[in-house]
C-alpha cells in the first residue's frame, strides 16, 4: 500500500458516479500513466475496489481510513510555514469547531495560511487541490482522521459518512 493508492481511492470517491479513464485519473492526480496501474492492482488486491477496477468499496475504505490510515501512513508534523489550511483548520471540519490557535497547513506558496506544516498524504496534493473542492474536502477529512483529537475525528467520520452516503 502507497499513499497515491489512497489519493486515487478519494479521487474516485470524489467523482461519484462519473464515467473516468485511469489516464483521466492520472492527469488529473499527477501521477504517472505506469504508476496508476499499479495503483490500480494494489487497490485490487487490498479489496478497495472491485474485481472489475471501476467501483469502490465504500465499507473497505471506510474502516481503513478510520481505523488504519494514521498508522500507515503516520502524520510528520514540520515547522510553521506557508501553505494551504488541511485538518480542522479548513472545511468541512472548520464549521464544526471554535478555530483554534493550532492551524495545520500542506506547506504551498500559493497557500494563504500560516501554520504547522503536516505532510499530505501524497506528494502532488498542494497542487491539485486548487482545481478540485470535492476531493480537497475528503483530503481535509482524512488528514482530520490522522491528526485529530477525538472531538475533530468524530466530526470527520460524520462528514465521511455524508460522503459516502452521496456516492451511492
Amino acid at each position: 500500500m502507497k499513499p497515491q493508492d489512497i489519493l486515487v481511492v478519494l479521487k474516485l470517491l470524489s467523482l461519484r458516479k462519473q464515467d473516468w479513464t485511469q489516464a483521466q485519473i492520472a492527469d488529473s492526480l499527477l501521477i504517472s500513466a505506469a504508476e496508476m496501474s499499479a495503483v490500480f492492482e494494489r487497490l485490487k488486491k487490498s479489496r478497495f475496489i472491485d474485481a472489475s477496477k471501476q467501483q469502490v468499496r465504500k465499507l473497505a475504505i471506510r474502516e481503513f481510513l478510520i481505523h488504519g490510515l494514521k498508522y500507515v501512513f503516520p502524520p510528520q508534523l514540520g515547522t510553521k510555514v506557508r501553505g494551504i489550511a488541511t485538518g480542522h483548520s479548513a472545511p468541512p471540519i472548520r464549521q464544526h469547531i471554535i478555530e483554534s490557535e493550532e492551524i495545520y497547513v500542506w506547506k504551498s506558496a500559493k497557500g494563504n495560511r500560516r501554520g504547522i506544516e503536516i505532510n499530505p498524504l501524497y506528494k502532488t496534493v498542494p497542487k491539485i487541490v486548487a482545481t478540485d473542492p470535492e476531493l480537497y474536502e475528503l483530503l481535509v477529512i482524512v488528514d482530520t482522521l490522522r491528526i485529530g483529537k477525538v472531538r475533530e475525528i468524530e466530526i470527520a467520520i460524520a462528514e465521511l459518512d455524508k460522503k459516502l452516503e452521496d456516492v451511492c
